[in-house]
């Protein structure tokens, strides 16, 4: 599959499907292109799908630490939107640069769907408690990241977005790549928990007109029904969408049940 400088970053990405819907998927922090598999096969009668793998992430190449991660992120995607109005796909943090990247080019756009999208910044200004609450739970991980401990910060990571599978169940490999990778985590931070985008102060995610699915998992904590609930007060044409017993890594664990709701 190709492999190219997009934005300035040597960038991998796949290419599935032959449907009339040209798509872009984002995928999640510490995953890769890969993970969009399930519903990419799915989806494969109605989207032409582009999947790549983040900076530091896959087969692309690592990220410099220089600038603003999310940015950097965000006009890789951008670039794969180029030819048209895609619908554009995004989980967790690739749900953020999704909602970013619609923000600033709406005219890429003609529908976006957030999946679990970790936008916190969204719900401390909606000043829902669930905000502090999810500030508690993750201050474990960022004093491990402090103190250089990046395997105990991988564990308590992934013990609360990792889905549910136990830390010590996973594979060697995919424990080594997370790890590997932690530090990707923290460069994230600016952008969604202190939104230094300004999306909610600049009245770009009010002005969205194109159709938005905002889809999350039952069996998620409850940051992220506070997440959605405000990202959908500030939207002109959201559709709320929680699938019954499924979690944070729910387009791998439910494929056909996310690509259902892509595909309607």
């Amino acid at each position: 599959m190709p492999k190219d400088t997009r934005a300035g970053h040597q960038t991998y990405w796949t290419q599935h499907g032959q449907g009339p819907i040209n798509a872009v998927l984002i995928h999640c922090a510490l995953a890769h292109q890969g993970v969009w598999a399930g519903v990419a096969k799915s989806l494969s009668k109605t989207h032409t799908i582009t999947a790549f793998d983040m900076p530091g992430h896959g087969r692309s190449a690592d990220w410099d630490g220089q600038g603003d991660y999310q940015q950097l992120t965000t006009r890789i995607a951008e670039t794969f939107c180029d030819d048209g109005p895609v619908h554009l796909i995004g989980h967790s943090f690739g749900g953020t640069v999704a909602l970013r990247l619609a923000c600033e080019r709406p005219n890429l756009v003609n529908r976006l769907s957030l999946i679990e999208p970790v936008f916190f910044a969204a719900a401390r200004a909606a000043g829902d408690p669930a905000y502090a609450r999810n500030e508690r739970d993750f201050a474990p991980f960022a004093a491990a990241m402090q103190a250089g401990d990046r395997a105990t910060a991988a564990r308590l990571f992934m013990s609360m977005w990792g889905g549910g599978t136990p830390w010590a169940a996973l594979p060697d490999a995919q424990r080594t790549y997370i790890t590997d990778r932690i530090h990707l985590i923290p460069a994230q931070g600016k952008a969604i928990r202190d939104d230094n985008a300004n999306l909610l102060t600049s009245g770009l995610i009010e002005a969205l007109t194109m159709p938005i699915d905002l889809i999350d998992g039952a069996l998620s904590g409850p940051i992220m029904p506070a997440i959605l609930n405000a990202l959908s007060a500030r939207m002109q044409n959201p559709t709320r969408t929680t699938i019954d017993g499924a979690g944070h890594m729910v387009p791998i664990t439910h494929p056909t049940q996310i690509a259902e709701i892509l595909a309607t």
